[in-house]
C-alpha cells in the first residue's frame, strides 16, 4: 500500500508542485494523467524515492521513505518498488532472461532463475529467454520490462509512460498486463501517462 500525504516539491526557485494525497491499496491501480509541465514524472519520481519532497510523506507499506537515509532508500527501493519506464534500459551483453535474473541478484544476492521463467512465460515470452533485447519488438521489450520490475514482487509498481511509444493492440495488452499482475502479486499499481488510450482500463484515476 502507498499513501502520500501533502506532497509538495520544487525544481530550485522555479517550478514548484503541490500534488494531490494519493491512496493505493495492496492489488490496487491508479492512473495520473496530466498534460506536459503539469509534474506527472516529477510525483513519479518522488512516490519512487528517485527524488526527495520538499514537505510532505510518502509512505509505503508504513516507512515514510522521505525520512531514510541514502543508503537504507537505496535497499528500500530495491526491495519493495518496481520501476517499467517509457525507454526501457537493459544490459546489452545479456539475454533476455539474464536481464531479469540480474534484477533479483542484484536486489537479494540470489538469482530468481525459475521465478523469472514463470513471469516471462506468463507474459508470452517463453519463446524469446535466450534472445538478445535486440531481437524484440518495443512491445515485447516492454514485456521484458515488466518482468524484470515483478521479479521481486514490490509492494509498489510505477509505470511512467509505458505504452506511448506501442500501437493499439500492444498499449491495450501491456495495460491489461499490469493490471493484472498488480492483483495477482498484491502489488500496488501507479501508472503515470499522457496515453488516453488507457482511461478505460483504469477506473481509479488523478488528473494534475
Amino acid at each position: 500500500m502507498i499513501v502520500t500525504k501533502n506532497l509538495n516539491f520544487s525544481y530550485g526557485k522555479g517550478t514548484s508542485f503541490s500534488f494531490p494525497d494519493v491512496v493505493v491499496s495492496s492489488g490496487e491501480s491508479l492512473l495520473i494523467t496530466g498534460g506536459s509541465g503539469r509534474g506527472k514524472t516529477t510525483l513519479l519520481h518522488l512516490l519512487g524515492g528517485l527524488l526527495r519532497p520538499q514537505a510532505g510523506a510518502v509512505i509505503i507499506e508504513q516507512t515514510n521513505i522521505a525520512e531514510l537515509s541514502e543508503k537504507k532508500l537505496d535497499h528500500f527501493r530495491g526491495q519493495h518498488i518496481g520501476l517499467v519506464l517509457q525507454q526501457a534500459y537493459f544490459v546489452a551483453s545479456l539475454n533476455v532472461l539474464e536481464n531479469v535474473v540480474l534484477a533479483s541478484w542484484l536486489a537479494t544476492g540470489k538469482q530468481a532463475r525459475d521465478k523469472a521463467k514463470q513471469l516471462l512465460q506468463q507474459l508470452d515470452l517463453q519463446d524469446h529467454l535466450h534472445k538478445q533485447l535486440s531481437q524484440l519488438s518495443t512491445g515485447q521489450q516492454q514485456r521484458v520490462s515488466i518482468a524484470r520490475a515483478l521479479i521481486n514482487e514490490p509492494k509498489l509498481l510505477l509505470a511512467d509512460e509505458p505504452t506511448s511509444s506501442l500501437d493499439d493492440e500492444n498499449a491495450h495488452r501491456v495495460a491489461d498486463m499490469l493490471s493484472q499482475l498488480a492483483k495477482q502479486y498484491g502489488t500496488a499499481l501507479v501508472i503515470v501517462t499522457h496515453d488516453q488510450r488507457l482511461k478505460d482500463t483504469f477506473p481509479n484515476q488523478i488528473s494534475l
